[in-house]
């Protein structure tokens, strides 16, 4: 098995790509190892000393490092070691009965029920447009709420802490929306 790495525009995240499919029913996020507890193969990426973040797409595993710990080169081998093992040894990859998932609910934080039509527009675009891209580049962005022309995105794996992130998110999603929704006038991360 041979899995292909990428740099991110995030210094301290990595992507990881196995050549096979990682999670099909969607994206998971774990942020510390008490929420990786429901997937094997986040659980052992945790245990390495470093590592505070992983991220799974859907043919694509990327994983951050704390800023302190050991430069990629080093750290690269025992994240290459676990993901191997995890993909030969057939294990799968939530625990039985578990299904993390990011879903996005019908109705954000704090939506409005009378701007279901805007709404809806906003998710189709951050689908067909904004997630497509972001997980090019390792990482996920998923709808949180629209408020008074604000919509709230929350961002995950590469581009959470990615120093390109607020560029990101202004001068390319904000703009996005604001051309095709009129009624967005800001886009902000939570």
């Amino acid at each position: 098995m041979f899995i292909q790495t990428e740099q991110t525009p995030n210094p301290a995240t990595l992507k990881f790509i196995p050549g096979r499919v990682v999670h099909p029913n969607g994206t998971a996020n774990f942020v510390d190892s008490t929420s990786a507890e429901v997937s094997p193969l986040a659980s052992a990426l945790f245990d390495i000393e470093g590592v505070n973040g992983v991220f799974f797409g859907s043919d694509f595993i990327t994983v951050s490092k704390l800023e302190t710990a050991l430069d990629w080169q080093t750290l690269k081998a025992p994240v290459l070691a676990t993901l191997m093992q995890h993909f030969t040894s057939g294990v799968p990859l939530f625990h039985t009965a578990t299904t993390a998932t990011n879903t996005t609910p019908s109705i954000g934080v704090g939506d409005d029920p009378a701007d279901t039509d805007i709404i809806i527009q906003i998710k189709d675009l951050i689908d067909a447009k904004v997630r497509p891209a972001v997980a090019r580049d390792g990482g996920d962005i998923v709808y949180q709420g629209f408020r008074q022309g604000v919509v709230y995105l929350h961002m995950q794996g590469s581009c959470a802490g990615c120093p390109s992130s607020t560029a990101t998110l202004k001068g390319g999603i904000e703009s996005l929306l604001r051309h095709y929704v009129p009624e967005v006038t800001e886009v902000r991360a939570v």
